[in-house]
């Protein structure tokens, strides 16, 4: 058994690291919203078709609702604007911001009425997380030069972070199907609606050209939906009922890692000093966020949560 987790939680770590430098191979020649949309309609089809055959029941209206409200600040807010993004970002870069998620989570429950107030421990990582987001996307004045950032490609991606972590909030007490898998095929057809009615408002049909899609593009959007969709959720989900929480958590911290150094060796993307410490800094925060969370709460409500916007 000790065996089958850890292969389950090395395939998580592998597939849900190396998704962003797939969404970056993706984007280069597919519009980004039909490329997600078209990923989550297959990735959703499937996930949903295989549960209802497996004898999951049908969902009632108020759980496609539900389905439909995560799917949306998930996959479209969340995952949309990463792969919007990631035309403008480093793939290494994407995932080290919107893995801090999680502070964007803290504040905004500590803020909404009924919400919980973080301990010392919370707030100590949140405000060390922050300081690690400045570091990396702060004037190179502050720590010199090495890093080149889109301001507006990183305000996308801390936009896509917190609306992610409004669908996780929303998500913890909404009214969704017991299976996590069928739950989470829902929400993938309900965003990817959504990404091809905003891929169809910004004139992306206009722009696809089947014939100019480069293969490394076809392979990466391949990859997304065997992989990061179906191999990685059907682990995580294995992970949730059979290994300690703790352990299974430690995904949000290794992923970023894999991201930024895989996004170095297959598509040379800058590995600055800059960068190494701004994500040990934000990597450390969401450790310190995770273990603070830990002790002061209760075993939340069954949820179907996609981890991180880029690692689904």
């Amino acid at each position: 058994m000790k065996t089958r987790i850890w292969l389950a939680l090395i395939a998580v770590y592998i597939a849900w690291g190396s998704t962003y430098l797939a969404i970056r191979f993706a984007v280069e020649t597919i519009p980004p919203f039909l490329m997600a949309g078209f990923r989550f309609l297959v990735a959703g089809a499937i996930l949903y078709t295989w549960r209802r055959v497996a004898g999951d029941p049908t969902p009632t209206r108020i759980q496609w609702r539900s389905a439909s409200i995560v799917g949306l600040l998930l996959l479209l807010g969340g995952n949309g604007g990463v792969v919007w993004a990631e035309q403008r970002v480093a793939s290494g870069i994407a995932a080290l911001i919107v893995g801090s998620a999680p502070l964007f989570m803290v504040l905004i429950d500590a803020l909404r009425p009924g919400g919980q107030r973080p301990n010392w421990q919370t707030g100590s990582g949140v405000l060390v997380g922050f300081l690690g987001i400045a570091l990396l996307i702060g004037p190179s004045q502050w720590t010199g030069n090495g890093l080149q950032l889109d301001n507006i490609g990183v305000l996308v991606l801390l936009l896509a972070s917190i609306l992610w972590a409004t669908g996780s909030l929303y998500s913890r007490n909404a009214q969704l199907p017991s299976s996590p898998l069928l739950g989470t095929g829902m929400e993938m057809l309900a965003g990817s609606a959504g990404l091809f009615i905003l891929g169809t408002l910004t004139g992306e049909w206009g722009r696809l050209e089947l014939a100019a899609i480069a293969p490394r593009s076809l392979w990466g959007l391949l990859y997304l939906i065997t992989f990061g969709a179906l191999v990685g959720f059907a682990a995580y989900t294995w992970l949730l009922r059979v290994a300690p929480t703790p352990l299974v958590a430690t995904y949000a911290y290794v992923n970023p890692l894999i991201a930024i150094f895989l996004g170095n060796l297959l598509a040379k993307e800058a590995l600055t000093p800059r960068l190494l410490i701004a994500a040990l800094v934000i990597v450390s925060a969401v450790a310190l966020i995770n273990t603070g969370r830990a002790k002061t709460t209760s075993p939340a409500p069954r949820t179907v949560v996609v981890p991180a916007p880029g690692e689904d």
